[in-house]
């Protein structure tokens, strides 16, 4: 890898097909906001010859962050897609946006990728987000490295970063987080701050100058060797810890000089096995230079180090009636398996998926079968249609560069596939298969919103269905309780992009409005009511009366209608009528507009007329008498309630549990959940959790997830139940 004593740049330039899973490598960069993510990534593409100046591509647009939302707000808010040639070797970066509301595009990333790059600033440290992306990572045992940024800020400090990054990512074995480069700095500028101008590499002993903007190597001096001796030495043993040749240790603490070549196989060995963890250091080019600090090392780490996707497992794959199916890994000549892991929308190519191709390979202009399942909940309706799809390319910024095909093992491009959505599996027409779905975060934050005008409403459908298409960490909701649209999200930034996406790629536009949460009413006690329906003005006239008493049920009963009329008082054809008049009007409410529930309605006695009475007429007396039962009696207002789980650092959990009593929430429990964590189990209003994700973001630093699910109906408390009905009946 990087520290090969003869390593050179190779061959670089445009990615092309790949022709053998060897030598395609797919690597996603992980890191918070603002770490470098993007930046890094426009220099690898450099370095590599694949753009004409630090990030530009052919028509001055850059590799990453080309959209232009992400323009507007200065962030990566979606999944890119990077590939490179280098050495060759197709190498696919993606690059993920490092803000917590993209989750959903990270974990895309993590699924189409074979290991992660993790990027740190030497200035901000390591934040708890990328902390818990580690810790998923490591679950499915994922290899990873880490690389540092920023070191040109006056207060980066490499050895220092290094160690906290030790602390963060190697809890239970630091020495596995080790550097294989140590940082060469040139003279001190006016503010103290000496700049980085060079690596050093702790095996091959090599120098590695980028002060002149390309990389020169060289002998170091005699004065730099003693600087390296105690974590080169550090490294050797961490490399030899994890060899799978258990006579290493033996041999070199008895003072032999271990084979350079032999250290840098195993080092590839552990690394590829998810089993040690280099720390580099990398810095974008300087204006005029040919390559950024680092970025051969990265490349050459990449390359040499990472997995190939033929070291991954197959995927759990069924036929689309869920019947198990083995599919051999990797394998370009076997049944064809592909992924979708993103979708976007071009306004002149159409709809575009992005598609990690598992097993066979992805040819233009043929036929597949797309299926998609298991996301019914997020408004993603199940179906399997066979379409033909358009051309195969390799993005490049705004660009999209032809392929001739795309293998097992490489991510490629597809145009027009019109059913497609993120998620949805490819596969033969004739041999339907259906990858298993990755774990999508549940979007917690509700938006409701409504279109602006008429011809807003007429286009607003369509395209919601197209965001939701595009991301499946997004929820549409048609609410038959409030008559909202809802779209669930997953914070505000998140909600704010799809807005804007709205407008900008689909001409809609919307208006947000306040969140109406799904409430209910009940009797409190027993009650009476008769309903009076007479009226006679010439000609048929309409004659329905009816007595009922209403008394409350157990939470959950819904309600019932029991008849105990006796003597025909009234006619047994009418009754069905009552009971749908009673309905109806629990359906409207009784006090403040919100449906009834959980009561028993039972009628006891009425009149009726030979001539006069009517279907009509005794459902009017029907509601007539509830609305009446409830003129007296006491009505709850009820709101539902949520099972709210907390995952939480053990820091927090004191804060997280006021918060949860501040909304009047009750804690029922907490566990230890490991690593420092605690899991809080509560019951809270819905009404109070409406902006909870956000909050508890704020509160834990970003470290915190929950969960909720719906538990049941309760009695809202007398004073915020008395202003609802206030506003209900439109008073100030």
């Amino acid at each position: 890898m990087g520290d090969k004593a003869n390593a050179h740049p190779g061959a670089a330039g445009r990615a092309t097909a790949a022709d053998h899973p060897a030598s395609v490598r797919n690597v996603v960069l992980v890191g918070h906001s603002g770490s470098g993510k993007t930046t890094l990534v426009e220099a690898l593409a450099l370095t590599a010859g694949a753009v004409n100046r630090a990030g530009r591509v052919e028509d001055g647009g850059t590799v990453s962050d080309y959209d232009e939302i992400e323009h507007r707000q200065q962030r990566s808010v979606q999944l890119s897609l990077v590939p490179v040639d280098w050495d060759g070797y197709k190498i696919n970066i993606l690059d993920t946006p490092g803000y917590a509301d993209f989750v959903g595009e990270l974990r895309a990333g993590l699924r189409a990728a074979d290991a992660a790059l993790f990027v740190v600033s030497a200035s901000d440290g390591v934040d708890g987000s990328t902390r818990m992306v580690w810790e998923e990572c490591a679950a499915v045992g994922m290899p990873r490295a880490i690389v540092i940024t920023h070191l040109e800020s006056a207060r980066s400090d490499f050895d220092e970063m290094t160690r906290t990054c030790a602390e963060a990512f190697g809890a239970h074995d630091p020495d596995a987080v080790l550097p294989l480069y140590l940082p060469l700095h040139g003279p001190q500028g006016p503010d103290g701050h000496a700049p980085v101008t060079g690596l050093i590499g702790l095996l091959s002993q090599r120098l590695f100058d980028y002060s002149s903007g390309e990389r020169k190597e060289s002998e170091p001096g005699p004065e730099q060797l003693p600087l390296i001796e105690e974590a080169r030495n550090r490294l050797i043993e961490g490399i030899i810890a994890e060899s799978e040749d258990e006579t290493l240790m033996d041999r070199y603490l008895g003072g032999e000089e271990l084979d350079f070549k032999t250290l840098v196989q195993d080092l590839e060995r552990a690394v590829a096995r998810g089993i040690f963890f280099p720390v580099l250091a990398a810095a974008p080019a300087a204006e005029g230079a040919k390559q950024g600090l680092g970025t051969v090392e990265l490349l050459e780490l990449i390359t040499g180090g990472f997995p190939t996707p033929l070291e991954r497992e197959a995927p759990t794959v069924t036929t689309p009636d869920g019947k198990a199916r083995q599919v051999k890994a990797c394998d370009p000549d076997g049944p064809l398996v592909a992924e979708v892991v993103k979708t976007a929308s071009d306004p002149y190519v159409g709809r575009v998926s992005m598609v990690r191709v598992f097993s066979g390979t992805l040819r233009p202009d043929e036929t597949v079968h797309v299926s998609g399942h298991g996301l019914a909940d997020r408004g993603h309706e199940d179906h399997d249609v066979d379409e033909r799809i358009g051309a195969l390319s390799a993005p490049f910024g705004k660009q999209q560069r032809a392929l001739t095909h795309a293998i097992a093992g490489d991510l490629a491009c597809v145009a027009k596939l019109n059913r497609a959505e993120t998620g949805d599996t490819l596969s033969s027409k004739d041999d339907p298969l259906l990858m298993e779905p990755w774990e999508m975060p549940d979007p917690l934050l509700p938006l409701a919103i409504q279109a602006h005008s008429k011809a807003d409403e007429d286009k607003l459908s369509q395209g919601l269905g197209r965001l939701v298409a595009e991301d499946p960490t997004m929820r549409l909701e048609q609410n038959q309780d409030t008559h909202q649209v809802v779209l669930w999200c997953l914070g505000e930034a998140h909600a704010d992009v799809a807005l804007e996406r709205l407008r900008s790629r689909y001409g809609v536009q919307v208006d947000v409005v306040p969140h109406k949460v799904s409430l209910r009413e009940t009797f409190a006690d027993r009650s009476a009511g008769r309903g009076r329906h007479v009226k006679q003005s010439g000609g048929h006239g309409q004659y329905a009366i009816c007595a009922i008493e209403v008394e409350p049920l157990p939470g959950g009963s819904g309600i019932e209608f029991v008849d105990k009329v006796v003597g025909g008082a009234v006619p047994r054809q009418f009754i069905p009528s009552v009971e749908k008049g009673v309905r109806a009007q629990a359906a409207r409410g009784v006090a403040a507009g919100y449906a009834l529930i959980d009561i028993r309605i039972t009628l006891l006695d009425g009149k009726a007329h030979s001539v006069d009475s009517s279907d009509a007429a005794f459902q009017t007396a029907g509601a007539l008498a509830l609305r009446e039962a409830a003129v007296d009696a006491r009505i709850h207002l009820l709101e539902p309630v949520a099972e709210v789980t907390v995952l939480v650092g053990d820091e927090y959990v004191g804060a997280v549990m006021s918060d949860l009593s501040g909304r009047r929430g009750r804690v029922v429990g907490t566990e230890q959940a490991g690593g420092n964590r605690t899991l809080v189990r509560a019951e809270v209003p819905e009404i109070e959790i409406g902006r909870y994700g956000v909050d508890l973001r704020s509160l834990s630093h970003g470290t915190a997830r929950f969960n909720r699910t719906y538990a049941r109906h309760e009695p809202m408390p007398a004073q915020l139940a008395e202003k609802i009905r206030e506003q209900a009946q439109g008073n100030p």
